[in-house]
């Protein structure tokens, strides 16, 4: 049965997608307070299988419905554009929430934590270290995802592999740092709310990056099977704005966190 739409929008099919990923999600959950409490994985790795299976099946009816059916015409992209907008924003404000708890203690230390900050007994990183190579590496991704989307709308496909694929690179480098950061780390999550600020913003800052060094990963993916055009790639442009987000939130974290906080 043919199809005959008179409006631009595009009306999505039924699709299981959103309820494997919402059970997926709960059995993760449960599985790491299990894991937590029994040491049992079994239950966690469950629910990532099902989390990934779900990404990946989800992802590829994404892809087919605006590579392949041409169903994101220009009024949908528009829509996904502020969808994505509107999504960072609300990320900007989850990481507000954890600056506000760094300078709420550190402006203004009270007793327990001895009038002073960084508290007794906390030795915190030097930011000319290993931070400052993190900074580095970030800001360098950040010229090579702005030189891939140039590249990607000249129609230069090698040179918006090659520089995507250096972000991507980029991206793993910097999670490789800051877990021999976290290893060689003098301080815990339970040492006091330095350490609490200290490792809930940076680990949220790490899982983010995760998450776009993945997305990134896919549009690489999508750009060497020819998925994307140069007027037709609102995932990239999805992809390299999240990136850019990451970039902005390490900086205010090595300025305030690493660098004034010490």
């Amino acid at each position: 049965m043919t199809k005959n739409y008179n409006h631009p929008f595009h009306l999505v099919e039924h699709s299981p997608w959103p309820l494997t990923g919402a059970l997926g999600g709960m059995v993760m959950t449960i599985g790491l307070a299990q894991w937590f409490h029994n040491t049992d994985m079994t239950l966690m790795m469950m629910g990532t299988i099902i989390i990934f299976m779900t990404m990946f099946q989800w992802w590829r009816d994404v892809t087919r419905e605006s590579t392949f059916q041409g169903l994101h015409t220009k009024m949908v992209s528009k829509g996904l554009r502020w969808g994505m907008i509107l999504f960072i924003t609300s990320e900007v404000l989850f990481f507000m929430s954890f600056f506000w708890a760094f300078f709420n203690s550190s402006l203004s230390p009270n007793v327990e934590l001895g009038l002073m900050w960084p508290p007794m007994g906390i030795e915190p990183f030097n930011p000319l270290n290993v931070p400052l190579l993190n900074t580095i590496i970030l800001l360098s991704s950040g010229v090579t995802i702005t030189w891939a989307h140039h590249t990607l709308m000249e129609a230069n496909e090698s040179q918006a592999n090659q520089s995507l694929l250096m972000t991507v690179i980029l991206g793993i480098y910097f999670t490789i740092l800051q877990a021999y950061e976290y290893i060689e780390a003098k301080f815990t999550m339970a040492d006091s709310i330095y350490g609490s600020t200290f490792f809930m913003a940076t680990g949220f800052h790490g899982i983010h990056v995760i998450i776009g060094t993945t997305f990134l990963l896919i549009c690489l993916t999508r750009q060497m099977n020819k998925h994307f055009s140069s007027y037709h790639h609102l995932g990239f442009e999805a992809a390299a704005w999240y990136w850019h987000f990451v970039d902005v939130v390490w900086l205010f974290l090595y300025v305030s966190i690493y660098w004034w906080g010490n």
